[in-house]
């Protein structure tokens, strides 16, 4: 299958939000997405971004029925760890299912790391739901390791009215 990787623009949050609802109503969460086209636009583009993004892209002879010739992406952010140094946070990976098994999230995700390493990255951190098996199968085959079971780390949150009751003084 041809296709390009290449880094995420502008005129790509059209697309990026429509993948992020795919995946969010794959993984059935879709009514927690609360982001929107504008959002990406402001937060992944400005003069400081919260985020970076790459998009998997097809020629049109290979577009979706629907006319899609942007058929996957991930956005990552850059943070630290005060035990390794300097880490990059792989927030989503999606693939359209019907690309999938052709080497696309693979390319996606080994660009994330790529871009790490040219950062003085050490590692390359991301959540995977727990009923998401063929994604932790695939993730497992990239040499990665599951941090809940081998040191028992926990991913938390704070949001919303707890966010807000937290910041008060």
């Amino acid at each position: 299958m041809d296709y390009t990787i290449r880094a995420a623009n502008v005129e790509d949050c059209q697309d990026i939000a429509r993948m992020v609802m795919e995946l969010a109503e794959h993984n059935k969460h879709s009514d927690d997405v609360k982001i929107t086209q504008k959002d990406l636009e402001q937060d992944g583009f400005s003069k400081n971004p919260f985020f970076h993004g790459i998009i998997a892209e097809v020629p049109e002879k290979h577009k979706t029925k629907e006319g899609h010739t942007k058929i996957g992406y991930a956005l990552y952010f850059y943070s630290h760890s005060s035990w390794k140094g300097r880490a990059v946070f792989m927030e989503n990976l999606y693939v359209m299912p019907e690309f999938r098994g052709k080497g696309i999230g693979k390319a996606l995700m080994s660009k994330v790391a790529q871009l790490g390493l040219a950062a003085g990255c050490n590692q390359l951190n991301f959540i995977v739901l727990e009923q998401n098996k063929l994604s932790k199968e695939f993730y497992f085959r990239q040499g990665c390791s599951d941090m809940t079971a081998d040191i028992g780390c926990r991913y938390m949150a704070c949001n919303g009215e707890a966010l807000e009751h937290l910041a008060q003084p």
